[in-house]
């Protein structure tokens, strides 16, 4: 099968091939090399080698975050430049 090779083309953002480039060097793999693992385990298991979703946060989550928000505009909440300023206000 080694004898038996083709090229492909795949597009790609440059700065995610530069970092993937970066990232199979420092496993001992060419970006070649790594996309020829992910095409065989995907055949292994006839289909993805791992579980595509969509990270979204549960309902507590998202109600946590637009919280955070609204405070981080209120101009009524009092801010801390550093944690040591924030220490000191609670010790008084």
């Amino acid at each position: 099968m080694a004898g038996n090779t083709t090229n492909i083309s795949i597009r790609m953002d440059a700065e995610l091939k530069a970092q993937a480039d970066e990232l199979f060097a420092e496993l001992g793999m060419s970006l070649s090399t790594a996309f020829n693992i992910f095409v065989r385990q995907s055949l292994r298991e006839g289909g993805l080698p791992f579980a595509p979703r969509l990270e979204r946060p549960n309902k507590e989550t998202a109600a946590a975050m637009l919280e955070a928000e609204r405070i981080a505009r209120d101009p009524n909440v009092k801010g801390y430049r550093n944690l040591d300023e924030l220490f000191a206000e609670l010790d008084q």
